[in-house]
């Protein structure tokens, strides 16, 4: 019986739609300083050109909840804590230097 080649179809996949990783931000303060105030304002401004529409900062006051302070290892007020994407970071401070800022969060420019 002869031997007949066949011609078969590679089937190509699709990639998949990715859904934007949604940074998740928390930002330990102590009441309203103007440090604390400083930080946030910082924070938002860095969010709003890099990562528009795909952040959520939670501003925790330790004045209301000091006990939240143990579950991210906080020593110094105001703190940066980066719990998404993986791995956490943590940056100390008014967040005022944008270099340090991008730098500290592993943050690369969207295109």
């Amino acid at each position: 019986m002869p031997i007949t080649k066949t011609k078969t179809r590679a089937r190509v996949r699709k990639p998949a739609a990715r859904k934007p990783v949604v940074w998740k931000l928390r930002l330990y303060v102590a009441g309203q300083t103007p440090k604390s105030i400083y930080a946030f304002a910082n924070l938002k401004v860095l969010c709003e050109e890099h990562l528009k529409g795909r952040y959520q900062i939670e501003l925790i006051d330790l004045r209301k909840n000091p006990q939240l302070a143990r579950g991210d290892q906080i020593v110094a007020i105001p703190t940066l804590v980066r719990k998404l994407p993986l791995p956490l970071r943590t940056i100390i401070g008014d967040l005022s230097n944008s270099v340090r800022l991008l730098v500290g969060l592993d943050l690369r420019k969207v295109d």
